[in-house]
């Protein structure tokens, strides 16, 4: 018996702790949630977590501890003379009292969340959704909550409720930055695609509406057993049947995925299709070749479209990959001028000075004020992670990863046809390790986009100027666009490091510029 036969499409019943996403499931909408109750919830979890090999379960475990740290601390100002308490008690109706969460609490909240979230086991995306209750029932508004929300539902595959989630975020904010609008739009069109494909399967087969209704596991492990038998006309309409009643009881979407992936599988077996192991048979029961082409084309469609959302120009507008040989040749012999993401840049006014650089690069999320950062744009550097400024137009767009997968899959789901005109290869993809081959061992911390950047216009040392603009390392506070705001300036990345790297290289500094050549 193969692998496929042996796992069954999960029976759905009522006392199930992730419930389907298409009836008024617990988690489709915002259920009040005092923030003592969440905070009890993650007391408990992280008594739960004990050291293993898990390293996301690992980090899960430092995010509780950092929150339960803070709200320990935050109590004690509380309690003692400060004037302003980060956590305040309230009254509620006159009677009882609440904790009110404060800005110091709610990152460390949502950290644990996202952490969660990474985990992925039941437990954690329960967690993550109750952190969302939390945060939303207080904060209806924070865009941060509705994106942690959306994630966990379509990663619990209730996704009807992740695309209302996903709505939310997007009334909420200007930029775009995670690609969000493309995600739901992907997630609609796989759903009409799943749709389209169990029609085609029940119209095919009239006779599977008698096991409309019946117990999922009872008619999936009566089919494979007709099945097993080589009786497949009496085990397809059971098989249909069960899928028919996962579909219209809501049945979290990858546990359709999966059914539907295995009773194609058997399909292509029993069709003799090319691939299955099977001898050829026209017509087996299961309709004609032809058919059986379309219902895997649509499988693949609603996979495809749920994983990167529609792509209307598959050639990005003709954009040019360009290798590290050519982008040395295009910046050889010009100035080059680095415009950080700081406070200190953007309420400066030497917007006139850096675009008379010849390139101007920026980075990630940066925002424009011509009279304070200048107003060009050249060379848009930045990590694979997120899409913000992905649609300014741009000379060279350079996207930084450190996993080739991870890299490639966020070009085809990010990248806007027509907003560059070259586009970074692989051999730019990670610069610091792959072209300059140093390891973990001499520089442990994760570059930031900057230093990636910075290090290799310094490798390939062909301008004729190199200054870094309103560099203090975030020492006054990041300048970024309002979505991106909110984002937290990563502890993995050393600044301290960084910076002494440059000093290290400097031949002036002054309070707004730092000079490498």
């Amino acid at each position: 018996m193969t692998k496929a036969r042996t796992r069954w499409p999960r029976q759905r019943d009522a006392e199930d702790s992730l419930p389907p996403e298409g009836g008024t499931s617990h988690v489709a909408t915002v259920q009040p949630t005092e923030l003592e109750t969440c905070l009890r919830a993650c007391a408990a979890h992280s008594g739960k977590l004990v050291a293993g090999l898990d390293r996301r379960r690992t980090a899960l475990a430092e995010a509780l501890r950092n929150l339960l740290a803070t709200h320990a601390g935050m109590e004690q100002t509380s309690s003692g003379a400060s004037p302003i308490p980060l956590l305040r008690r309230t009254a509620r109706g006159g009677s009882g009292s609440a904790l009110v969460l404060g800005d110091k609490l709610l990152d460390p909240l949502l950290a644990v969340g996202n952490k969660a979230l990474d985990c992925g086991y039941e437990d954690e995306l329960k967690l993550a959704i109750l952190i969302t209750d939390t945060v939303l029932t207080q904060r209806k508004r924070s865009r941060a909550g509705w994106r942690l929300r959306a994630r966990t539902l379509e990663a619990m595959g209730a996704e009807t409720a992740a695309v209302e989630a996903y709505e939310q975020y997007l009334d909420l904010t200007d930029e775009d930055g995670f690609g969000v609008a493309a995600k739901t739009a992907g997630l609609r069109v796989g759903a009409e695609r799943q749709n389209e494909l169990l029609r085609k399967l029940e119209h095919g087969c009239p006779e599977a509406a008698a096991f409309v209704g019946r117990s999922v596991t009872d008619s999936w492990a009566e089919g494979l057993a007709l099945h097993g038998r080589g009786d497949w006309n009496q085990a397809r309409p059971r098989l249909i049947g069960a899928l028919l009643t996962q579909n219209r009881a809501g049945a979290p979407v990858p546990e359709i995925q999966e059914a539907l992936a295995q009773y194609l599988g058997l399909v292509m077996e029993v069709s003799g299709a090319a691939g299955s192991g099977g001898s050829r048979r026209d017509n087996a029961g299961t309709g004609d070749l032809a058919l059986l082409t379309d219902l895997i084309a649509l499988y693949a469609e609603q996979r495809r479209s749920r994983m990167r959302g529609p792509i209307g120009d598959p050639t990005f507008g003709g954009v040019e990959w360009t290798t590290l040989g050519e982008f040395r040749n295009r910046i050889a012999g010009k100035s080059i001028c680095l415009i950080a993401n700081s406070q200190r840049v953007g309420t400066g006014s030497m917007g006139a000075e850096i675009d008379a650089y010849d390139l101007v690069v920026r980075f990630n999320s940066y925002k424009i004020d011509p009279s304070a950062t200048g107003k060009r744009t050249d060379i848009h550097a930045t990590i694979h992670k997120h899409g913000f400024n992905w649609d300014q137009k741009v000379h060279t767009r350079l996207v930084f990863g450190g996993v080739s997968g991870d890299w490639k899959y966020s070009l085809r789901n990010r990248l806007v046809p027509g907003a560059q005109q070259y586009l970074g290869d692989e051999s730019l993809r990670w610069p610091l390790r792959d072209i300059g081959k140093v390891g973990a061992d001499v520089w442990p911390a994760i570059p930031t986009s900057g230093f990636n950047m910075l290090w290799l216009l310094d490798y390939l040392d062909v301008s004729t100027q190199l200054d870094l603009i309103g560099f203090d390392f975030y020492e006054s506070g990041a300048y970024r666009l309002p979505a991106a705001m909110k984002m937290p300036i990563t502890s993995v990345h050393e600044y301290t490091s960084e910076k002494a790297w440059v000093m290290e290289r400097a031949q002036s500094v002054t309070d707004m510029r730092i000079r490498l050549r």
